[in-house]
């Protein structure tokens, strides 16, 4: 089954000049660990966890100004949505990553799979 099965295709995405606090604000107002960051055109640039906020707030920086840029990873995990679940889910546990944007050829963010989406799939088939 290919992974555009299980991905969500209404995403919250970021842009790099965000501050760390509205990225923050937004995932916990919608319940998400992390979030796709795009350019004007929508095309993907980076990818922003919880996890890459918090370590940086161990040390002393401007959480309300500091931009999503200074903290997001540039160098993405994605997936296009005809591949495989399984062989996302491979990558996901081989780049120890929490979810996987899924883009289109032209870099253009689709949806996005998360852990958790993959783990519903496997106890819906179970």
């Amino acid at each position: 089954m290919a992974v555009k099965e299980i991905m969500r295709s209404h995403i919250i995405k970021l842009k790099k000049e965000d501050s760390l606090c509205k990225a923050l604000n937004v995932m916990d107002n919608h319940n998400i660990n992390g979030a796709p960051v795009v350019d004007e055109d929508g095309k993907l640039v980076g990818m922003i966890v919880k996890a890459d906020i918090y370590r940086f707030l161990m040390e002393e920086g401007h959480y309300d100004t500091c931009p999503v840029d200074w903290v997001m990873s540039k160098d993405v995990v994605t997936a296009y949505s005809d591949e495989n679940i399984f062989t996302v889910a491979k990558r996901l546990r081989e780049k120890n990553i929490i979810a996987i944007p899924i883009i289109d050829d032209k870099n253009i963010v689709e949806g996005i799979v998360s852990i958790e989406d993959i783990m519903d799939y496997l106890i819906k088939k179970s």
